[in-house]
């Protein structure tokens, strides 16, 4: 039995996300399934490093598989692509140690939220980006961004539906960065909980916007009831990026997106 890694590129438009649902939804994870155990010709079972919600992108979603199947890498890389829809590839492929495990062993996990401030919107870009209209107050959001920073209770930014048995979470860094039209949330943490980066990137808008001033989210933080918080931004512009491991698994270090997303810093 083999354990392989792989790194995937997915504009999530067309699927319900990531996570294999009830019969007739499309996944991201089963229709990659379907297509590596044809090349198999076994079952394949798929463990992603993180779940995204329904329209939500990834530049390099780390997962891993495991198979009795002999095929060189080659074959399982290009007979993937080949079969996959234009709207996911997987970018690299690597045979690894049966310690690795895609969820399990990652140590931080970051996305990155774009917002294309302009009052046209853009159509290249459809759903891609997040469209804002509104002038925002970049000097205030990018204020309040730190403010999510270290160790804190996420209760107030997590969905209902949230299945974590605990909200606290440490985010190592959380960063807003202009660039012309654009504003790019850049955030990296142990663990998101559900709608957690969505939620955030609400009430910063919602700041930006003049509805509130930067302390409102320490009184967010303090209430510990999602309704405290304001809206939840759309999947559109929200790309998972990396998936930090232990530098003894060796993983190809890919680039972080399009130059859209990939803004300097």
């Amino acid at each position: 039995m083999q354990r392989f890694a792989i790194g995937i590129e997915f504009c999530g438009m067309q699927y319900r996300g990531w996570q294999t649902q009830q019969a007739g939804v499309v996944s991201l994870q089963e229709t990659i399934e379907q297509v590596l155990s044809k090349i198999a010709n076994e079952p394949i079972m798929l463990h992603g490093a993180g779940r995204t919600d329904a329209g939500v992108h990834a530049t390099n979603m780390v997962a891993h598989f495991d198979t009795h199947a002999l095929r060189p890498l080659r074959g399982w890389l290009m007979g993937a692509n080949s079969q996959l829809p234009k709207d996911i590839s997987i970018q690299w492929i690597k045979e690894m140690d049966h310690s690795f495990h895609a969820r399990f062993k990652a140590k931080a996990r970051r996305y990155r939220y774009v917002v294309y401030n302009n009052p046209m919107r853009p159509a290249l870009l459809h759903k891609q980006v997040t469209h804002v209209y509104q002038p925002l107050n970049f000097a205030k959001m990018i204020q309040a961004a730190q403010k999510f920073e270290g160790t804190h209770n996420f209760e107030s930014f997590r969905a209902a539906a949230c299945q974590s048995n605990q909200p606290v979470r440490h985010v190592s860094h959380c960063r807003l960065i202009q660039h012309g039209c654009y504003l790019v949330l850049d955030i990296q943490a142990d663990g998101f909980l559900h709608h957690m980066v969505r939620n955030i990137m609400g009430c910063l808008l919602e700041i930006g916007q003049g509805m509130y001033e930067v302390d409102h989210i320490d009184h967010i933080f303090a209430a510990e009831d999602r309704s405290a918080a304001g809206i939840t931004a759309p999947p559109d512009g929200l790309y998972f990026i990396h998936a930090d491991y232990p530098a003894e698994f060796e993983l190809p270090q890919m680039p972080l997106g399009p130059h859209w997303l990939n803004m300097p810093e």
